[in-house]
């Protein structure tokens, strides 16, 4: 996987692949217990924040889609310079927004986040679990259509 990644291929870590994407050192940051110290299942609003990636190219910057979560580690942190630094390279992927708010108290209400490239994105919610006919909905199509586009 990290050579891969080396390459430049795109590489997806959800929920504890991206507890693993953390631990190889590919993402920055950790994920720690839940704030509330229970299990979260349910769904969420996500804000897209950056497009410019193989993951979020077919959304809109501001576009909110649901998907669910489901997952007792979940709570994203890093210190004050990574969160702002990645604030600041626009690799902050997805918020925690409106409906069902931060389920799990990651710092700064992320979601999900990329690695410099913008080829490795790591993410709590399951966009494989948003597709049709699940009944989580189809907001999960956005990213899996656009990447297997570009792969193609």
């Amino acid at each position: 996987m990290v050579a891969h990644a080396g390459r430049g291929a795109p590489v997806l870590g959800i929920c504890n692949g991206f507890q693993i994407l953390t631990e190889a050192a590919l993402l920055p940051g950790a994920l720690m217990r839940n704030a509330g110290l229970k299990f979260v299942c349910r769904d969420v609003a996500l804000r897209v924040e950056t497009t410019d990636s193989p993951f979020t190219g077919g959304m809109s910057a501001g576009q909110t889609v649901t998907m669910p979560v489901a997952h007792h580690d979940g709570n994203y942190f890093a210190d004050a310079d990574t969160l702002d630094r990645l604030e600041g390279e626009g690799r902050i992927a997805f918020r925690y927004d409106g409906k069902g708010g931060n389920p799990n108290g990651s710092a700064r209400d992320i979601a999900g986040i990329f690695n410099e490239r913008r080829t490795v994105l790591g993410m709590m919610p399951h966009p494989e679990r948003a597709i049709p006919p699940l009944p989580a909905g189809a907001d999960g199509m956005f990213m899996f259509n656009h990447l297997t586009r570009i792969l193609a």
